[in-house]
């Protein structure tokens, strides 16, 4: 584990303040739950939580169902980088960081559909090749827990009202998974 060099003290009601620089590269945000670990040698650790990390391999099987029924890759992400992936190649996508756009479109907390104009191309990760053809986020709680990705290469493609549909039933289902 690298260290930092930044030293922090405890206040009375136990909190540490996590200074900005580091949220920024971590990408914390407020509110993001943290998860405390202790070591043996007397360190403490704070790890990020992902409620979907839990739910990769069954996110992973429900990306190669959408993949082979819909014919197109499909991804599925938590809010910091992609869990799973099936259809092209996955190593290309596979625990990548997520887009700014990807961010933007969760935070909207509204299904994305390609409106079919090249010029509109949304990357789900630096060096896609493929763009978003739609996008469900995954609402968990009330809260954005990640999202559901179809790809296409075809930059003047739409989604067919039979792919928003799949979409969007993979988005519920997941979510429902993440609140269980």
């Amino acid at each position: 584990m690298k260290a930092t060099g930044i030293v922090r003290r405890i206040d009375d009601l136990g909190r540490v303040v996590i200074p900005k620089e580091i949220r920024r590269t971590q990408r914390i945000r407020e509110g993001d739950p943290l998860e405390i670990f202790t070591t043996g040698a007397g360190e403490v650790i704070f790890k990020k939580y992902s409620p979907m990390g839990e739910l990769a391999g069954f996110a992973g099987q429900y990306a190669e169902v959408l993949n082979r029924s819909l014919s197109l890759t499909a991804l599925v992400c938590d809010r910091d980088s992609i869990i799973a992936a099936a259809g092209g190649s996955k190593r290309d996508y596979q625990e990548r960081g997520v887009s700014i756009p990807l961010e933007r479109i969760m935070d909207r907390r509204k299904p994305f559909w390609h409106s079919g104009k090249a010029e509109e191309c949304v990357f789900p990760c630096e060096g896609s090749d493929k763009h978003i053809l739609g996008a469900c986020p995954l609402l968990a709680g009330g809260d954005v827990a990640g999202a559901v990705l179809l790809l296409s290469a075809d930059k003047s493609a739409r989604p067919s009202e039979s792919e928003q549909a799949a979409l969007q039933i993979a988005a519920s289902f997941l979510a429902k998974q993440v609140e269980d």
